[in-house]
């Protein structure tokens, strides 16, 4: 089975731009770099171009060319169980390591740029890693910023994960982090990585389902000999690579000096667009769903309830469902109908900037959640939810299921609501973050969530 190459084209991708070299003064804003080393930001396991959205947004905010960003979307993001042999629908380390070279060279060509910026989060890291030391990467890139990435795996071990690239004795990490340094010379290297709070960076296996078996992993699993190694004492797995704090800390590595702001400066009228992407098995890809119908509704920001339907397409063969010009102020409905799976209501927050990166994957429906009235999952692409620290994930102010205390572990809070319960409004809560969602019946086959930003 051949695995498609990502492709980039000037609809699929935004932009804005690392910082080495010339810049130029726009008038009236912020010093913007039009010149600049490009930036290809690269998903972890199971994830999506998507997940960088709002670092692009943090990026465009200082000044950056949005031309200059690029996000890969590896069609098949899942790792195999052993790297080596062939599973369906997920990717070897090989697998990566080629669509990112061709992925590199085609934002080179793009841009006309000599080097690039690489920055990963988590399994991505990997996919840098491997261009750079064995696909002729070092001749491309200026930069390696490597995020929460198990550099010496998730665990060591010669009776579990025998053969996956996240065992730190597999073959594949032995030969990345073979010599006296564990970095390719001839670029600079950046480790993010938290001090205690991530789930893959633990001396316990609980998090991998092996609660009391020790890892022969740290907390400094994720930094590597001859990088500079950025602690971000708090943050989770995720957070590393997406939060505020982990933009600021890539920002200063790549430009010199810290960045004018971590927040995000709005648009009046964002445009937006991405794809529909492919669930198989359960299992998460990136690769493009035809003929799906998606429809998006503005809502009462208090209720979820729709006010007016402002979008409405079928998708081509490139899976693509706009573009739709939004309001930065609105919150939305959208509606992801495809033959194959369930209809997904996804409910989003405003949206402060323009994205092409905005893809969509329908939502699953477990037995358990067969047998509810209706299934409503608060979802945090971007990091998790942690109770030790104090973070609030709610529904109508009461707490979340399936939160346990300790570190960070879960990006998913689901509440199921007993059968017999009428459709109704479903006031979620992540901090400060608020969506208001309506709870459509599991009995037609409807999965709804509400997903976060930040």
């Amino acid at each position: 089975m051949s695995i498609r190459q990502p492709i980039l084209t000037r609809r699929h991708f935004l932009a804005g731009s690392a910082a080495l070299g010339l810049s130029t003064a726009l008038p009236g804003c912020a010093t913007r770099y039009d010149q600049a080393a490009p930036i290809v930001f690269v998903h972890g396991n199971g994830d999506t171009a998507a997940l960088w959205h709002t670092t692009f947004w943090r990026w465009e905010s200082n000044g950056f060319d949005t031309d200059r960003l690029f996000a890969i979307d590896f069609p098949y993001p899942l790792a195999r169980s052993v790297d080596a042999t062939y599973q369906a629908y997920r990717s070897s380390s090989t697998d990566q390591r080629e669509q990112l070279a061709a992925f590199v060279a085609e934002a080179k060509r793009r841009t006309g740029a000599p080097k690039v910026v690489l920055v990963g989060s988590s399994r991505g890291g990997n996919a840098i890693r491997n261009y750079i030391k064995n696909g002729g990467g070092a001749a491309h890139v200026s930069h390696a910023i490597l995020c929460g990435t198990p550099n010496h795996g998730v665990l060591v071990s010669d009776k579990a994960l025998v053969g996956s690239e996240f065992n730190g004795a597999s073959p594949f990490l032995r030969q990345l982090n073979d010599g006296p340094t564990e970095v390719v010379p001839g670029l600079a290297w950046m480790t993010t990585r938290s001090d205690n709070a991530d789930k893959f960076a633990q001396p316990d296996g609980a998090a991998l389902g092996m609660p009391g078996q020790p890892t022969g992993v740290t907390a400094e699993g994720p930094a590597l000999k001859g990088a500079k190694d950025v602690v971000l004492a708090g943050l989770d797995h995720r957070e590393v690579a997406f939060h505020p704090k982990a933009f600021a800390a890539i920002w200063e590595f790549v430009m010199g000096s810290a960045p004018a702001t971590t927040g995000i400066s709005a648009e009046s009228s964002p445009l937006l667009n991405g794809k529909v992407n492919d669930i198989v098995r359960g299992a998460g890809t990136n690769m493009p769903v035809a003929g799906a119908v998606v429809e998006v509704y503005e809502t009462d920001p208090k209720t979820g309830a729709r006010r007016v339907m402002v979008h409405k397409q079928t998708t081509g063969e490139d899976g693509y469902w706009g573009p739709f010009r939004a309001s930065s102020r609105a919150t939305y409905e959208f509606v992801v109908i495809t033959p194959d799976h369930p209809t997904t209501h996804i409910y989003r927050s405003p949206f402060a900037r323009s994205s092409q990166i905005l893809h969509l994957r329908p939502g699953v429906l477990t037995d358990k959640d067969k047998a509810a009235a209706s299934s409503v999952t608060i979802s945090r692409p971007r990091g998790y939810f942690g109770a030790a620290r104090g973070d609030i994930v709610t529904f109508d102010g009461q707490p979340g299921p399936g939160i346990p205390p300790g570190i960070p572990v879960n990006s998913t809070s689901t509440l199921l609501l007993p059968a017999g319960t009428a459709q109704r409004s479903v006031v979620c809560r992540f901090n400060d973050e608020v969506i208001a969602v309506q709870s459509w019946p599991v009995a037609d086959n409807r999965v709804v969530i509400a997903e976060l930003h930040y």
